[in-house]
């Protein structure tokens, strides 16, 4: 066989080598494509609010809570759903933190909440004065909530996939300035030092989050206009029947408050 006639055979075998080469990145790309994404933190992430809980009832998991929505708007997501209502930093590093693998590509939480006791300090409000409770809290956030912070945030890091996606949500101000059923009890003050409070941890958790090098997404701004007694609330006021479901993001508030949220740190 002549050599330009072997030339002429070579290339088309050739080409096809790099079109099989392409079609294994092709399906490689895909396959990396695939979102491993786990749900972290306390009840503002497990749906605590949207009154029902039928994927787990114990930590009050929902599927209203903006982690399933999530997944469920986003084909090809893996969602491993560990939020549990009540959860502290330290529940989240003792009994969460196992399902953050180095397969895992996404990771989102609400954490902080109830080291400070913040439910706790609004029902007080409704029973009796928690201005000063309230101040003494705002005072001590640094030293309450500082360095657990960053044992959270930093260890998601490492446990999580190079690169990974770790986005930390705040906490909303929880009141409007109106009064209705739903802050019964809650003096225009109370409520003043509450929303306050509610901006002093929203400011040490963004300080705490780019100290660590994790995403922070503020509640604040996305639900302005959505507190309790508002026209159109995102939050539940105080619920009689049910304690539990107080002051807690209600379904809009997961889906138009924190989902939006997400999907602006996932792109």
């Amino acid at each position: 066989m002549s050599t330009h006639a072997l030339s002429k055979l070579v290339r088309p075998c050739a080409a096809l080598a790099l079109v099989g080469v392409f079609a294994v990145f092709a399906a490689a790309g895909h396959t990396s494509s695939v979102v491993n994404y786990v749900a972290l933190g306390d009840s503002y992430s497990s749906g605590v609010g949207t009154g029902s809980y039928t994927l787990d009832s114990a930590c009050k998991r929902s599927v209203y809570a903006y982690p399933y929505l999530y997944a469920q708007k986003h084909p090809g997501t893996s969602l491993t759903f560990v939020a549990c209502s009540g959860a502290k930093t330290s529940d989240l590093l003792a009994k969460q933190l196992q399902s953050v693998t180095k397969s895992t590509t996404l990771v989102t939480m609400t954490i902080g909440g109830n080291d400070i006791g913040f439910a706790n300090l609004i029902y007080q409000c409704t029973v009796s004065d928690c201005s000063a409770a309230l101040d003494s809290t705002a005072a001590n956030l640094e030293t309450t909530l500082g360095h657990a912070l960053d044992e959270v945030y930093g260890t998601v890091k490492t446990d999580a996939a190079d690169g990974a996606t770790i986005v930390v949500l705040g906490y909303p101000r929880v009141f409007s300035g109106s009064s209705c059923l739903g802050s019964l009890g809650i003096s225009s003050t109370e409520e003043k030092k509450a929303n306050a409070l509610a901006d002093a941890l929203d400011k040490v958790i963004a300080t705490h989050a780019a100290a660590d090098g994790v995403t922070y997404k503020s509640a604040i701004s996305a639900f302005t206009g959505h507190a309790v007694c508002s026209s159109s609330p995102w939050l539940n006021g105080l619920n009689l029947f049910n304690t539990g479901e107080s002051y807690h993001p209600n379904r809009t508030g997961q889906s138009s408050g924190y989902l939006p949220l997400v999907t602006a740190a996932t792109g």
